[in-house]
């Protein structure tokens, strides 16, 4: 009976133990490009706490050996928001050379409602630059 009951107790405790729960996930920003292509967007995703700006993503068009193309593409890592403020620089990979991609923005919240600031994305070997583009943000809702 020992060898039965203690399967079974060990269940019921595995089914009703607490849940563990999730980490708050950040708040997901969209924002437009005042001065590129038609349809270049950013996107990104700012930390519960507000100090981390990370998913950082360009969807648009940038110029590479002379030839516009369109791409979907941002850094691994994240940037620290300081006192309302992004800025930085991060290079992917980071001992990638000169056919890194590198990809630089600068930014600043008023509040929690809206954003604003500069991004640039190049490749500096391959000659493929956004050049530095203007974007203006606002937070659509928890990201996923």
């Amino acid at each position: 009976m020992k060898h039965l009951l203690f399967p079974v107790l060990l269940a019921v405790a595995i089914m009703n133990a607490p849940a563990k729960e999730a980490p708050p996930k950040g708040t997901k920003w969209e924002g437009t490009i005042s001065n590129g292509m038609k349809g270049d967007k950013i996107s990104f995703v700012v930390s519960p706490d507000g100090k981390k700006l990370s998913d950082l993503t360009f969807s648009g068009y940038w110029r590479c050996s002379g030839k516009l193309e369109q791409t979907t593409v941002g850094p691994d890592s994240a940037f620290n928001i300081v006192g309302g403020k992004v800025a930085g620089v991060a290079v992917d990979p980071p001992n990638g050379g000169s056919t890194a991609w590198r990809f630089e923005v600068q930014g600043e919240f008023s509040g929690k409602a809206a954003a604003k600031g500069t991004f640039r994305m190049n490749i500096n070997n391959l000659g493929c630059d956004t050049y530095k583009l203007q974007w203006a943000a606002a937070p659509v809702g928890v990201a996923k």
